[in-house]
């Protein structure tokens, strides 16, 4: 091809001449010479570099006065210019495809500048969200609008000056205002026969044109999203375009009947454009929707003020369209209709992506900590929690219900437990929500024992999140509180157990869930002994022919796993149970958790039966597996004090009868593998709040830049280290050290042999230099000298 540096000369002088007299005759010479130029600049293989000569020139210059020129002082063209100036921004568009010498010029010109100008001149007529009806535009001022993002897209595609230019001008408010005017997803489906949202044109070229200029404007916003610095946000206020976002998907809550009359053909190419756009622009609107929850929290709090305040969106009702399309959105019956099968099926596979998105989004605006009493409503008695509690515990009893039954509209909807489920978890932080929740008319306990929730043929999401929301239920519970009680009533231990969730097949795919799973019983089985005995009891052989408890459950787990969390997690189950099992107020306690002595002396049968079974369940604990689980706990968690101190407490109780302590003594002894230890830069387990949070373990009690002590061999060594407390990782509280030496007392009183005199052998000089080193002591210091005075006398 060769130059087209003769019509960029015809520009020019063309553009001398309109400066001196305004010739309609000139203008059409400019529109067609543009053209002319717009065409040749789409071949990028020719022989000459026309788009490097004409970057050069002075063109970019002539087509920014000639723009201004055919303005005529106006902030958008006139019909009379239109046509022109579409063509001089083609030219413009073309000039700087994959060219980035060209694009920098274009900056310099400030022609992405003056284009974003030009659009933001449309945007101002644009009626408030939502739109139901598109913004009435000719064919020329549609293809005006076409060019002109076709311009920024051109500019900005893999160029981060232009891309942080337009960001720093909010191009990306202006583009999706202006979008969701010219098209608002599926407004076609309503327009009448005779229509008239685009004069002067004809209908199909008008649809075709909005449905580019839809494409094109979420190309340029995922290009400006795609910046090496990601802390730059495109929307600017980003709670603004909240409103342009949301009713993207009301006509998938509300779809237009099958058999309505279209203006286009449902067999036609315009109609499968139309349904291909609506399918875009509902994707693309709910990847920014997700997006922005995830990244900004101002957008999760202003969807969170936007449901019980409407006034925050100007009256849309984003985050309730948002729990609307959750629930009641559908494939568009168009779909099946229209087009082809693997088409059809394409679709509904995004539809379906959508709703995820979009269920991750609630999640992450319950999670927001801020929201938790935004969305908690306690004005209406008769909706304990609100409206948005209500209508997640509405989504949770809605599917059990028809699951039980087999029919109605919620038995298959696994999407919203799994919506509800995470998003109830994220409120039940606080003990007073979770009584709201497992008290009337609520009463969730039942509904979340249902097997329909909890079996091993449940689908692993919705365990995440029903198990998610048990763990935040049972460890919001203070002791006095009625929570675990509750829960214990309605079978939950014995759900769970049945669940499979501990089965080797879950190990690979489902770890977060074991140990959400580990947490529910955990908590659960603190000072409540139904709980405790509902765990460590297997099931009747007339409820499983092959009985395995779910404490048997959790300890081969620990014992197979390689994760420090599992290993550690459910091992302070095992410190639970055997608190439980141990406390001497037990069987004065009455099963119904009420106080014997308020309700009258509890039936003496009952209580001769429950201690029965907590004897068995004490015999069962008082196993090898239970000691070197144990010992294995303190072995391991020398950065961590108080496992360490849950570890010794339970090694003492199981002291307190002569087969446990025979037991810990060859525990305390047995070699520790290497693989227990965490490395000395581990992260202490989190106390996380969040549903998906993997554990709740508690934190490094006193930060320290000791440096680590030696890898011990046995947890005699470790306890050693705890008792001298010197050169640890940490700095263990005399009260740790106290009870170190309580569990060599208990030790002493029923165990002994040769073993045992290796252990006085090995502690006596530790002993006596602690002993040396605190005789001024005082206070908290004085106590442990006792201590120790203490264990050296039990061994004389």
């Amino acid at each position: 091809m060769e130059s087209l540096l003769s019509f960029s000369d015809t520009l020019s002088n063309l553009l001398v001449k309109l400066n001196e007299a305004n010739s309609d005759d000139d203008w059409k010479q400019v529109e067609i010479t543009s053209r002319i130029l717009g065409d040749g600049l789409r071949v990028r293989d020719g022989t000459v570099d026309n788009h490097t000569l004409l970057g050069k020139s002075s063109l970019l210059q002539n087509l920014l006065s000639l723009y201004q020129l055919a303005l005529h002082g106006s902030a958008t063209p006139s019909a009379k210019y239109a046509a022109p100036i579409s063509e001089i921004l083609r030219v413009a568009a073309n000039l700087c495809i994959d060219h980035d010498e060209n694009r920098m010029l274009l900056l310099d010109a400030n022609i992405p500048q003056a284009l974003l100008s030009l659009l933001e001149a449309y945007t101002e007529s644009v009626p408030p969200a939502p739109l139901e009806n598109p913004l009435p535009l000719s064919t020329l001022e549609l293809k005006v609008i076409r060019t002109a993002i076709g311009v920024l897209l051109n500019a900005s595609v893999g160029f981060e000056p232009v891309k942080f230019r337009l960001i720093s001008l909010n191009c990306g408010t202006t583009l999706i205002k202006l979008s969701t005017a010219v098209y608002p997803l599926g407004a076609w489906q309503k327009l009448p026969l005779n229509d008239d949202t685009s004069p002067d044109s004809d209908l199909e070229e008008s649809w075709t044109l909005r449905c580019t200029i839809s494409s094109w404007v979420w190309r340029t916003l995922l290009d400006l999203k795609d910046t090496k610095d990601e802390t730059l946000q495109i929307f600017s206020p980003v709670t603004d375009v909240l409103p342009y976002l949301t009713p993207s998907l009301l006509p998938f809550i509300t779809p237009v009947a099958t058999e309505a009359s279209f203006v286009f053909p449902s067999d036609s190419a315009m109609f499968s454009l139309l349904l291909q756009t609506d399918c875009e622009v509902l994707e693309e609107s709910c990847t920014q929707l997700e997006s922005l929850s995830l990244d900004v929290e101002d957008v999760r709090l202003s969807l969170a003020r936007g449901f019980q305040f409407p006034a925050e969106h100007s009256g849309v009702p984003c985050f309730t369209t948002v729990l609307d399309f959750i629930e009641k959105g559908n494939y568009s019956p168009l779909w099946r209709q229209a087009l082809d099968e693997a088409d059809a099926t394409r679709k509904e596979k995004t539809f379906d992506m959508c709703k995820a998105a979009l269920i991750k989004t609630v999640v992450e605006v319950v999670g927001e900590e801020r929201n938790e009493e935004i969305l908690w409503d306690d004005s209406e008695e008769q909706k304990p929690g609100g409206n948005f509690v209500c209508r997640m515990v509405h989504w949770l009893k809605s599917y059990v219900l028809d699951a039980e039954s087999g029919k109605g509209s919620f038995s298959h909807r696994t999407d919203l437990v799994v919506c509800a489920s995470l998003s109830l978890g994220n409120l039940a932080r606080r003990e007073k929500k979770s009584l709201v929740l497992l008290s009337s008319p609520h009463s969730l306990a039942p509904i979340l024992a249902s097997p329909h929730l909890l079996s091993p043929d449940t689908d692993i999401k919705v365990k995440h999140g029903v198990l998610g929301l048990l763990k935040h239920l049972a460890q919001s519970s203070s002791q006095l509180s009625p929570i675990s009680r509750i829960l214990g009533k309605a079978s939950l231990i014995r759900c769970i157990c049945d669940s499979g969730v501990w089965d080797e097949r879950t190990d690979v795919m489902a770890e977060v869930i074991q140990v959400s799973a580990i947490g529910v019983v955990k908590h659960m089985c603190n000072a409540n002994v139904e709980n405790t005995l509902a765990l460590v009891l297997p099931p009747s052989r007339e409820q499983d022919p092959k009985p395995v408890s779910g404490l048997a459950q959790i300890l081969a787990l620990v014992k197979r796993s390689d994760t420090v969390t599992v290993k550690s997690e459910g091992t302070r189950v095992l410190v639970n149970v055997i608190k439980t099992l141990w406390s001497n107020d037990i069987p004065a306690t009455a099963s119904d958790g009420s106080d014997s002595s308020a309700s009258g002396a509890a039936n003496s049968e009952e209580l001769a039966e429950r201690e029965k079974r907590r004897q068995e369940a004490m015999r069962i604990v008082l196993a090898p597996q239970s000691a070197s689980a144990l010992a294995s706990l303190i072995g391991r968690s020398v950065q961590f004090p108080i496992l360490v101190n849950e570890g010794v407490v339970a090694l003492t109780l199981l002291n307190t009868q002569k087969t446990g302590a025979s037991l810990v003594l060859k525990a305390i002894l047995s070699p520790l593998s290497f693989d227990m230890l965490p490395p000395p830069t581990a992260d202490p387990p989190s106390a996380s709040t969040s549903v998906a949070s993997d554990v709740s373990s508690p934190t490094v009690a006193t930060p320290s830049t000791r440096d680590r002590i030696p890898v011990p061999k046995t947890t005699l060594d470790v306890l050693i280290s705890v008792l001298k407390n010197v050169d640890n990782p940490v700095n263990f509280q005399v009260e740790v050290r106290i009870n170190s030496c309580s569990l060599f007392i208990q030790l002493g009183k029923n165990t002994s042999g040769e073993e045992y005199d290796k252990v006085k052998d090995t502690i006596r000089p530790v002993f006596e230099n602690l002993l040396d080193g605190l005789k001024d002591a005082t206070g908290k210091d004085e106590m442990l000298a006792k201590s120790i005075q203490k264990t050296l006398e039990t061994w004389l």
